[in-house]
């Protein structure tokens, strides 16, 4: 939509509440709930049935009821405080490292990434490190750092989830309506689509973009859907990591190239590139082609780039890393070696991996190569970084290899479930958003009273089970067929049920059915008559991830099993409605991954916020959030070979020792008071470490204050 278009959408908006249309066009609203309530105020039933989306809703909305809003002076109260607390938010001038701030087109940081988990009426994610990047945004907002952030607008959506009677994994297209979302299209001075054309690409490929606003930050999305472009190029944009691989190379040409010259079409200045991922790595040679323009030489123009880019790899799984065949990139990319006036070798050089010559260009390899400043996301996952690049630097003892790592964390005004919040206010004190990352604000937990904050729980708990049961209900009127199983999908939990949760992208690594590996103890867990236990999995396979749909269909499968009780549930098209509803809701948090093979892993910290305690492998962040009081960690064991069957033994030991017997041993109160000692560590122990206000506050204190002042360490990399 146009500007134009925004405002013929809201053209039956009362003039007394023209600000919705302000609010419902920034993603603000997503993560304070006195701005979602002014439209769930207005209809109820249709904000549900809208999914908590504002444009949509206020774009199906009858003008009666606007009216009757625009006429109830209690509404007109909460609304005035509302758009007051916005204007003051987005008009706050608090600018880091420079003078004309977020405000301005003078950035200090561009912040490319291929994904983006903001809100679930935004499909453009696909796991972990699009609600990463999305809570990133959402801080840097509140931080005011001068970012803006470049993303690809999925036409297409990512997939929906469609479990059939076998239990088999079916992928459905969810094109994104793009006239019912928080974005606007970018236009020029006159009204006209911005449209650019890539740099060096033949046949020509153009791309126009749309823009989302997060608080005070910007993010672009490119699009190449557009008349000026060739089936196949219009296509390049469609889906989330297009699986042909010269598709995807198209893809990430596009989102580094012509994602860095849209932001010079549009006067964007910027000092920094910080790549999340290698996927927009290419954004680096549009950066040294410019500098170049500017009079360098290329080893210069090199070495400008890589003081100022910065690169995090968040995958420590080898196949993660996109490779690139010397074929291809010599099709696409050869302008630029041209440009650069340095050889096809030497060019292949900086995306060769010294171990696998003959694979191709790796990206992660090139994105290491031209940025000074490297990190892992969680302290482990900087020593695996460390370990499986050690080849770059092959002079230096692996300790020495300069990859640093910043742990992950979580933005704790979207993850924090509206009640809990309100406890929080209550005991921790009216500012303790404000100062959220100071440990000693967490500790005023221990001021709730544990029937406080064990009714809190529950009624999350009831919360997140009348959402499956609907869900599952939903599914029912639509499928109405003898083949359906609402069983499967959880039409018996029990909120009364000791209730584990499992829900993340279904790779086979994280191995979601350990807690199937003996069936006949598991059944014993959930049958037991007194101290029964449920357990709930959600999640996607890839749509190309045979084995990853082969474990989600065994899960699914057992979950129609008599014998199991109806105590293990699969909830089908896992996404992050579902996933607030279930860090919220569920009473424990499974994450068994091989070791080391989860680089950090976000939810288990979102759940602790809510004060949900983790049962994990002693892996990613649990390695630096585990004390031994706030949930439990296994594991550790060395184990030669496949250590499934090891590693389940000691997890059933746990439920069977420590976790089930602290849960249902409650007081004569009916309060579990030793599990809501458990809860009140648990929320203490993530509350200041694992939020997104640390991470970002790391990431300036690290690498972009260094960046901007243009801080070299010399280290001399292997360039084969």
């Amino acid at each position: 939509m146009t500007d134009s278009d925004f405002q013929k959408k809201f053209a039956k908006l009362p003039e007394r509440l023209k600000g919705l249309e302000t609010l419902a066009g920034n993603l603000w609203w997503s993560w304070h709930t006195e701005a979602r309530m002014l439209f769930k105020n207005i209809d109820r039933q249709l904000w549900k049935e809208n999914r908590h989306n504002p444009v949509k809703m206020l774009g199906e909305v009858s003008a009666e009821l606007l009216e009757k809003a625009a006429g109830n002076p209690e509404y007109l109260r909460h609304y005035d405080l509302v758009m007051s607390k916005f204007r003051r938010y987005m008009e706050e001038r608090k600018c880091l490292f420079m003078n004309g701030g977020s405000h301005s087109n003078i950035k200090a940081v561009a912040y490319f990434s291929a994904e983006y988990g903001l809100h679930h009426s935004l499909p453009l994610y696909a796991g972990g490190l699009g609600f990463l990047a999305g809570d990133f945004l959402k801080e840097c907002s509140d931080l005011h750092l001068p970012l803006v952030a470049v993303g690809f607008m999925y036409p297409k959506g990512y997939v929906r989830q469609r479990i059939r009677a076998d239990g088999w994994q079916e992928s459905m297209e969810a094109p994104l309506d793009r006239d019912a979302a928080t974005i606007s299209r970018v236009t020029d001075e006159k009204g006209n689509q911005v449209v650019v054309q890539v740099p060096l690409m033949d046949p020509p490929l153009y791309l126009t973009a749309w823009r989302i606003d997060i608080g005070r930050i910007t993010l672009y999305l490119l699009d190449t859907d557009i008349e000026e472009n060739d089936p196949w190029n219009r296509g390049i944009s469609s889906h989330l990591y297009a699986g042909d691989r010269e598709q995807r190379l198209r893809q990430e040409i596009v989102l580094g190239i012509g994602g860095s010259k849209l932001l010079d079409t549009l006067g964007i200045v910027h000092f920094v590139t910080h790549l999340n991922e290698g996927h927009p790595a290419f954004a680096l040679l549009e950066r040294i082609l410019r500098r170049m323009e500017d009079g360098l030489g290329y080893d210069e123009a090199l070495e400008k780039v890589r003081q100022t880019s910065v690169f995090t790899t968040h995958t420590p799984v080898p196949a993660g890393h996109d490779v690139f065949s010397y074929e291809l990139i010599e099709k696409y990319l050869a302008p630029y070696w041209k440009a650069f006036g340095i050889t096809r070798e030497e060019f292949f050089n900086l995306g060769l991996h010294p171990e696998e010559p003959q694979a191709g260009f790796n990206m992660t390899a090139f994105a290491l190569r031209l940025c000074e400043y490297r990190n892992g996301v969680s302290k482990k996952h900087g020593e695996v970084a460390r370990r499986m690049w050690k080849s770059l630097w092959p002079d230096l003892a692996e300790e020495e290899i300069p990859i640093d790592y910043v742990t992950n964390g979580v933005h704790v005004p979207f993850w924090v479930e509206p009640k809990m919040a309100l406890l929080f206010n209550r005991y921790l004190g009216p500012n303790w958003l404000n100062e959220q990352d100071d440990p000693s604000v967490w500790e005023l937990v221990e001021d709730i009273p544990d029937d406080e904050l064990w009714r809190t729980h529950f009624w999350m708990k009831l919360k997140l089970i009348h959402f499956i049961r609907e869900k599952t209900r939903q599914r029912w009127i639509q499928e109405c067929s003898t083949q359906y199983c609402p069983i499967a999908f959880g039409g018996l939990l029990d909120p009364t049920v000791l209730t584990i949760g499992f829900a993340r992208r279904f790779a086979t690594y994280k191995r979601a059915d350990l807690i199937l590996q003996d069936l006949e103890r598991l059944k014993k867990l959930v049958g037991n008559r007194w101290r029964p236990i449920q357990v709930i999995f959600a999640g996607k396979a890839h749509p190309a991830d045979d084995p990853g749909k082969s474990i989600l269909q065994r899960i699914y499968n057992f979950a129609r099993d008599p014998e199991m009780a109806g105590r293990i549930a699969f909830v089908e098209d896992y996404d992050e409605q579902l996933g607030q509803y279930m860090v919220h809701g569920v009473d424990v948090w499974l994450n068994n991954p091989i070791p080391p093979l989860e680089a950090s892993g976000t939810s288990g910290m979102k759940a602790a916020l809510n004060g949900v305690p983790q049962c994990s492998v002693a892996d990613g962040w649990w390695l630096e959030g585990y004390n031994g009081s706030n949930g439990w960690s296994f594991g550790e064991r060395d184990v030669s070979g496949n250590r499934n069957a090891a590693d389940a033994a000691e997890l059933y030991d746990l439920l069977e020792k420590e976790i089930i017997p602290r849960y249902y041993d409650a007081s004569s109160r009916g309060i579990p008071t030793a599990w809501v000692r458990i809860m009140k560590n648990t929320i203490k122990s993530a509350g200041a470490r694992f939020s997104a206000r640390r991470m970002v506050k790391e990431y300036i204190d690290k690498f972009y204050t260094r960046a901007l002042n243009g801080n070299l360490k010399g280290t001399k990399l292997n360039d084969g």
